[in-house]
Protein backbone atom coordinates (compact mmCIF):
# COMPACT_ATOMS: atom_id res chain seq x y z
CA UNK A 1 0.00 0.00 0.00
CA UNK A 2 1.22 3.40 -1.45
CA UNK A 3 1.68 6.20 1.79
CA UNK A 4 1.35 9.08 -0.38
CA UNK A 5 -2.50 9.59 -0.98
CA UNK A 6 -3.27 10.88 -4.26
CA UNK A 7 -5.97 13.89 -3.80
CA UNK A 8 -9.35 14.02 -5.61
CA UNK A 9 -9.84 16.14 -8.66
CA UNK A 10 -11.82 19.47 -7.73
CA UNK A 11 -10.07 19.39 -4.39
CA UNK A 12 -9.98 23.16 -4.39
CA UNK A 13 -13.58 23.88 -5.36
CA UNK A 14 -15.07 25.33 -2.54
CA UNK A 15 -11.28 27.00 -2.11
CA UNK A 16 -12.40 29.33 -5.17
CA UNK A 17 -16.21 30.19 -3.24
CA UNK A 18 -14.73 31.06 0.05
CA UNK A 19 -12.08 33.20 -2.21
CA UNK A 20 -15.24 34.91 -4.35
CA UNK A 21 -16.84 35.54 -1.56
CA UNK A 22 -13.95 37.29 0.23
CA UNK A 23 -14.00 39.65 -2.51
CA UNK A 24 -17.30 40.62 -2.48
CA UNK A 25 -17.03 41.22 1.16
CA UNK A 26 -13.69 43.28 0.50
CA UNK A 27 -15.29 45.84 -2.36
CA UNK A 28 -18.32 45.94 -0.08
CA UNK A 29 -16.28 47.29 2.78
CA UNK A 30 -14.36 49.58 0.88
CA UNK A 31 -17.98 50.82 -0.89
CA UNK A 32 -19.20 51.22 2.52
CA UNK A 33 -16.33 53.06 3.93
CA UNK A 34 -15.91 55.75 0.75
CA UNK A 35 -20.13 56.03 1.24
CA UNK A 36 -19.88 57.14 4.65
CA UNK A 37 -16.51 59.25 5.08
CA UNK A 38 -16.96 61.39 1.94
CA UNK A 39 -20.49 63.15 1.69
CA UNK A 40 -22.41 63.89 4.68
CA UNK A 41 -26.45 63.64 3.60
CA UNK A 42 -26.37 67.23 4.49
CA UNK A 43 -27.37 69.55 1.42
CA UNK A 44 -29.22 72.48 3.28
CA UNK A 45 -28.35 74.34 6.00
CA UNK A 46 -30.34 74.29 8.93
CA UNK A 47 -33.29 72.24 7.13
CA UNK A 48 -35.52 72.11 10.32
CA UNK A 49 -36.34 75.79 10.14
CA UNK A 50 -36.24 75.71 7.13
CA UNK A 51 -39.20 73.54 7.10
CA UNK A 52 -40.92 75.73 9.70
CA UNK A 53 -40.60 79.02 7.57
CA UNK A 54 -42.41 77.49 4.83
CA UNK A 55 -45.65 78.65 5.59
CA UNK A 56 -44.20 81.64 5.71
CA UNK A 57 -42.38 81.18 2.47
CA UNK A 58 -45.91 80.62 0.89
CA UNK A 59 -47.44 83.44 2.27
CA UNK A 60 -44.65 85.61 0.42
CA UNK A 61 -45.11 84.48 -2.48
CA UNK A 62 -49.00 84.95 -2.61
CA UNK A 63 -48.67 88.55 -1.47
CA UNK A 64 -45.49 89.06 -4.55
CA UNK A 65 -48.18 87.63 -6.86
CA UNK A 66 -50.83 89.80 -5.41
CA UNK A 67 -48.91 92.92 -6.70
CA UNK A 68 -49.11 91.97 -10.48
CA UNK A 69 -45.56 93.23 -11.20
CA UNK A 70 -44.48 92.77 -14.25
CA UNK A 71 -40.35 91.88 -14.23
CA UNK A 72 -38.48 91.92 -17.71
CA UNK A 73 -34.99 90.15 -16.54
CA UNK A 74 -31.99 90.15 -19.15
CA UNK A 75 -29.19 88.33 -18.64
CA UNK A 76 -26.31 88.31 -21.15
CA UNK A 77 -22.98 87.16 -21.44
CA UNK A 78 -19.83 89.09 -21.15
CA UNK A 79 -16.40 88.74 -21.10
CA UNK A 80 -14.29 87.15 -17.80
CA UNK A 81 -17.44 84.63 -16.95
CA UNK A 82 -19.28 87.80 -17.14
CA UNK A 83 -22.88 88.40 -16.84
CA UNK A 84 -24.57 91.86 -17.23
CA UNK A 85 -27.59 91.48 -15.52
CA UNK A 86 -30.63 93.83 -15.98
CA UNK A 87 -34.02 93.62 -14.17
CA UNK A 88 -37.04 96.26 -14.79
CA UNK A 89 -40.02 96.16 -12.30
CA UNK A 90 -43.48 97.74 -13.28
CA UNK A 91 -46.53 97.71 -11.11
CA UNK A 92 -50.09 96.53 -11.97
CA UNK A 93 -50.90 99.97 -13.39
CA UNK A 94 -47.17 99.92 -15.90
CA UNK A 95 -45.54 102.19 -13.66
CA UNK A 96 -41.87 101.99 -13.36
CA UNK A 97 -41.21 100.92 -9.55
CA UNK A 98 -38.50 103.34 -8.26
CA UNK A 99 -36.29 103.75 -5.55
CA UNK A 100 -36.19 99.73 -4.11
CA UNK A 101 -33.17 98.22 -2.99
CA UNK A 102 -32.08 95.46 -5.33
CA UNK A 103 -29.22 92.60 -4.34
CA UNK A 104 -28.25 89.87 -6.37
CA UNK A 105 -27.38 86.58 -4.72
CA UNK A 106 -25.17 83.97 -7.34
CA UNK A 107 -25.24 80.23 -5.81
CA UNK A 108 -23.08 77.91 -8.17
CA UNK A 109 -25.25 74.96 -7.30
CA UNK A 110 -22.42 72.08 -7.80
CA UNK A 111 -19.34 73.73 -5.83
CA UNK A 112 -19.24 75.56 -2.18
CA UNK A 113 -17.09 78.78 -1.78
CA UNK A 114 -17.94 80.79 -5.12
CA UNK A 115 -21.15 82.19 -3.92
CA UNK A 116 -21.61 86.41 -3.99
CA UNK A 117 -24.07 88.94 -3.44
CA UNK A 118 -23.91 92.25 -5.01
CA UNK A 119 -26.13 94.78 -5.23
CA UNK A 120 -27.67 96.38 -8.70
CA UNK A 121 -27.66 100.20 -9.33
CA UNK A 122 -30.51 101.60 -10.76
CA UNK A 123 -29.68 102.27 -14.47
CA UNK A 124 -33.36 104.07 -15.31
CA UNK A 125 -36.99 104.46 -14.40
CA UNK A 126 -37.71 101.14 -12.92
CA UNK A 127 -34.35 99.55 -14.00
CA UNK A 128 -31.71 98.02 -11.85
CA UNK A 129 -28.61 96.41 -13.40
CA UNK A 130 -25.21 94.91 -12.43
CA UNK A 131 -21.91 93.47 -14.53
CA UNK A 132 -20.74 90.49 -12.47
CA UNK A 133 -17.03 88.42 -13.39
CA UNK A 134 -17.76 85.14 -11.66
CA UNK A 135 -14.97 83.17 -10.82
CA UNK A 136 -16.11 79.88 -12.55
CA UNK A 137 -18.25 79.07 -16.06
CA UNK A 138 -21.08 77.00 -16.06
CA UNK A 139 -24.90 76.66 -14.42
CA UNK A 140 -25.12 79.55 -11.77
CA UNK A 141 -28.31 80.30 -9.82
CA UNK A 142 -29.25 83.63 -9.52
CA UNK A 143 -31.76 85.04 -7.12
CA UNK A 144 -32.84 89.09 -7.06
CA UNK A 145 -33.83 90.17 -3.91
CA UNK A 146 -35.74 93.88 -4.16
CA UNK A 147 -37.91 95.86 -1.52
CA UNK A 148 -39.28 98.74 -1.12
CA UNK A 149 -41.74 100.18 1.68
CA UNK A 150 -41.22 96.77 3.36
CA UNK A 151 -42.42 95.04 -0.25
CA UNK A 152 -40.18 92.33 -0.90
CA UNK A 153 -40.07 91.13 -4.30
CA UNK A 154 -37.60 88.03 -5.66
CA UNK A 155 -37.01 86.94 -8.72
CA UNK A 156 -34.83 83.68 -9.34
CA UNK A 157 -33.24 82.09 -12.36
CA UNK A 158 -30.83 79.54 -13.44
CA UNK A 159 -28.38 80.79 -15.63
CA UNK A 160 -25.15 79.69 -17.81
CA UNK A 161 -22.08 81.84 -18.05
CA UNK A 162 -19.60 81.13 -20.76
Amino acid sequence: MDMTQQRKPGWWYPYIFVGGFMVVLAVNFTMAYFANSTFSGISTERPYEKGLAFNQTLEAARKQEALNWSVDLQVEPAANHGAHVTITYKDAAGHPVDGMEVKALFVRPTAKGHDREVRLAPVGPGAYATLQELPLSGVWDMTLLASAKDTPYSVLRRIVVP
